[in-house]
């Protein structure tokens, strides 16, 4: 059960960066309806390395060693390390990519929602593009 809501992170980098870019659109989008006080932006790099350091490493090496997933559990840990290393790498140029593509989106927004903070529409608009 620990693993299953952070599978993505133990998994092929373009997979974990698939479902990063979701979740960071779901916490956008809270912020910009008012139901979260703080923009995901800042802080979502380093949180992200402090994540993989403080939760996702510890509970892949967990997994292997107990030997749950048999030889997956070998497969897991080596994704989060190697994952890791490359958002170190490449994190902070996709997380501006995550920001740029909210921002284009709300650009050419026509929802009759309205338009929230910052100039950016609705949890909805941006959701369904």
């Amino acid at each position: 059960v620990l693993a299953s809501d952070v599978a993505h992170t133990m998994q092929h980098w373009l997979t974990y960066v698939k479902w990063n870019e979701r979740l960071y659109k779901e916490m956008w989008a809270a912020y910009a309806s008012g139901r979260a006080e703080k923009d995901p932006t800042e802080g979502w790099y380093k949180g992200e390395i402090g994540f993989f350091d403080g939760y996702i490493i510890p509970l892949a090496t967990k997994l292997k060693e107990c030997g749950v997933f048999g030889n997956a559990g070998d497969e897991y840990l080596g994704n989060a390390l190697r994952n890791k290393a490359e958002w170190i790498e490449k994190g902070q140029a996709i997380v501006a990519e995550f920001e740029a593509k909210i921002k284009r989106k709300s650009d050419v927004d026509t929802c009759d929602a309205g338009t929230l903070r910052k100039g950016y529409h609705s949890t909805s608009c941006l959701m369904n593009k």
